[in-house]
């Protein structure tokens, strides 16, 4: 009999895997190009030609010195990962955004949901909480609960999807440990604004005072670089001393499969080499060890580069623009690559299978926590979101908008 714990995990198993794999089967069934499939943020821009040409040129060094070689590339390092790659990445991040960082700051990572695991790991205590905005990502739930941790919801503004500051400062408690912020967000799109993370700073160091604890913020960043419409890139240091960065280079660099990522943690958090040495234990009792070597060291060499912003804005302005005309309500993204849509009935998971009926994939909104929405992920090909259209204009057409 399998564990209590897992029973568990997988009645909330992800949604968004399971019609990601149903897509598959569609797409081998009907063709890929007449099934619309919005369902998984799965980049559709390639990896820069720089990230590849990094791993050949490691691959041909390592061959050039023979065993001894090899042994060093694919070999393992201290848990934090390689300390010259780490420097890079931190001198990196003071360039771009006035950090001060060296090597002993950040911890390489599989991914950021490993990330975000060891760093729970390391702060969490059973019966602790962790606050989260809602829309949230799903996984969330999950790793929360893997250190038997509680997950608390705080509403937004159903306006803006911006979060409702009111409900944040009412739902912390002594128990709370962490506040989970994503900007720019998944599902919805929507940037924080500065004005807005001052604010949760200021809560958050209200709190501080009144209860005697340390609340950790805690930025979730894989969507770092994908902003469009002016907005700028923002690192979340700057406004609260207790923050701790997960960072994935999975969507800068087009790199999902690769679950490389990284843990920034500043000098100036509560606790700082009790934290950075707790969080590379968990690296390694977690069962990471460490983050995988090769890719270490070629993501170290294309730190400056980018996946293309402007294939993700394209999308972005034709399937807003298209939804909207066709009389679906949408919030306009502001970064990372999704549309988040008002169902046009209550139950949206009723819209959704709707959608299937015409090879439409969207997310419904409740595996976000927040029902009655859908979310469409437009990291696919042009001709995805353009041939997508007249089924969206159907399925509007069922609903009579």
């Amino acid at each position: 009999m399998i564990s209590k714990r897992i029973q568990k995990a997988m009645e909330g198993n992800s949604a968004i895997r399971a019609m990601f794999v149903e897509g598959k089967a569609m797409a081998e069934q009907y063709g890929a190009e007449n099934v619309y499939d919005f369902s998984l943020g799965n980049p559709a821009t390639p990896a820069p030609a720089a990230v590849n040409d990094a791993i050949r040129e490691l691959l041909d060094k390592a061959d050039e010195a023979g065993a001894a070689g090899s042994l060093a590339l694919h070999g393992y390092m201290e848990n934090s990962g390689y300390e010259a790659v780490r420097a890079k990445i931190a001198e990196n991040l003071n360039q771009r955004f006035g950090t001060s960082f060296d090597a002993h700051n950040l911890i390489m990572t599989v991914g950021a949901a490993g990330g975000l695991n060891i760093i729970f790991k390391t702060i969490l205590d059973p019966g602790d909480e962790v606050i989260v905005f809602a829309p949230f990502f799903g996984e969330y739930r999950q790793y929360v609960a893997n250190f038997d941790a509680n997950l608390i919801v705080v509403q937004p503004d159903p306006e803006t999807f911006q979060p409702d500051l009111t409900d944040l400062a009412a739902k912390i408690t002594p128990r709370t440990r962490a506040l989970i912020v994503n900007t720019p967000n998944n599902p919805t799109g929507v940037i924080y604004r500065p004005e807005t993370m001052r604010r949760i700073a200021e809560i958050l160091e209200e709190k501080q005072r009144e209860y005697g604890t340390d609340l950790y913020l805690v930025s979730d960043e894989p969507y770092r670089e994908l902003v469009y419409d002016g907005n700028q890139e923002d690192f979340l240091t700057k406004y609260y001393a207790n923050t701790i960065v997960g960072y994935s280079f999975s969507k800068s660099l087009s790199l999902p499969g690769e679950r490389i990522g990284y843990v920034a943690v500043p000098d100036e958090a509560a606790d700082v080499e009790d934290l950075i040495r707790g969080i590379e234990i968990s690296n390694r009792t977690l069962g990471f060890v460490n983050a995988p070597s090769l890719i270490q060291k070629a993501v170290a060499r294309c730190l400056d580069e980018k996946t293309d912003v402007a294939f993700y804005d394209e999308n972005r302005r034709m399937l807003y623009e298209g939804l909207t005309k066709l009389g679906f309500s949408c919030i306009r993204p502001e970064g990372a690559f999704y549309l988040w849509v008002k169902s046009p009935v209550e139950d949206e998971k009723t819209f959704v299978a709707e959608g299937k009926k015409l090879r439409i994939l969207m997310v419904p909104g409740s595996s976000f926590g927040c029902p009655g929405y859908v979310r469409l992920a437009y990291c696919v090909s042009h001709e995805t979101v353009k041939n997508s259209l007249p089924a969206f204009a159907k399925l509007a057409g069922v609903y009579g908008l």
